[in-house]
């Protein structure tokens, strides 16, 4: 994992393209394995756009996203058929022309037989020109990255193996360190005085979140902070407010 000492932060945005995303008819599972996955190697996910299939939709978001993020991943639209625009829509984005690569070409007429290459099959062929290709482990046929901006498949078994073999490659930031803490009483009693923690402790992000386990309502309270320190200074002063919660329960 290359180290990024110049940045201490390291930002990514993901843009999830297709229309069936948006239908309901294809549930997503790449956003939390991206989102997991960067935290543990110390990217943090800024920002998830699900757009249409639809060209300058897409082309939009990249622009956008590639300006505000160090990286931009991308996941579908690179299939055989005419609504895969995702190449196009990169292409435009960097003002490239779109090409065949001759290296996916390649990997094409091993894997299919004279006759079998067919029109919609050479669409994924095509990537910006001057792009550099992503290992793709399981189906064979390649992503491709362009700048900070990295396309991958749909798919999750096949996004994933394609993310395992880049991840080494990317730069990465100081990681994110958290500590959860059970408040056992309801989110309304702990609003304010957690409020005021967050105030005191500017180098960290505490975020409260309740929840029913069945017979009460509770909150669990998640801390984080890229220093060691700050993030205990920050957990023993919730520890400390939780516990002055507890002795006038038992003195009211």
């Amino acid at each position: 994992m290359s180290a990024s000492p110049a940045q201490e932060i390291v930002t990514a945005a993901v843009i999830v393209i297709g229309d069936e995303i948006l239908s309901g008819r294809t549930k997503d599972k790449n956003i939390g394995f991206l989102a997991d996955y960067m935290t543990a190697i110390g990217i943090d996910l800024r920002e998830v756009r699900i757009v249409p299939d639809e060209l300058p939709r897409i082309v939009e978001a990249i622009n956008v996203l590639r300006l505000r993020c160090d990286y931009v991943f991308t996941t579908g639209g690179i299939g055989p058929t005419h609504d895969d625009v995702t190449a196009d829509a990169v292409a435009a984005a960097f003002e490239a022309p779109v090409v065949e690569d001759e290296r996916i070409l390649a990997m094409m007429k091993e894997r299919y037989a004279e006759g079998e290459l067919t029109p919609g099959r050479r669409r994924m062929a095509r990537v910006p020109k001057g792009a550099d290709l992503i290992d793709n482990p399981v189906s064979g046929l390649p992503g491709f990255h362009i700048g900070n901006v990295f396309v991958m498949a749909g798919v999750p078994s096949v996004m994933q193996a394609m993310f395992d073999g880049l991840a080494p490659r990317l730069a990465t930031g100081r990681k994110m360190l958290s500590k959860t803490i059970e408040a056992h009483r309801p989110e309304g009693i702990v609003a304010t005085p957690l409020g005021e923690i967050q105030d005191a402790h500017p180098g960290t992000a505490i975020g409260s979140y309740p929840y029913f386990d069945g017979e009460i309502f509770s909150t669990r309270i998640v801390i984080r902070a890229r220093d060691a320190d700050l993030l205990e200074e920050a957990a023993a002063d919730v520890e400390k407010m939780l516990e002055g919660l507890a002795k006038n329960d038992k003195t009211s």
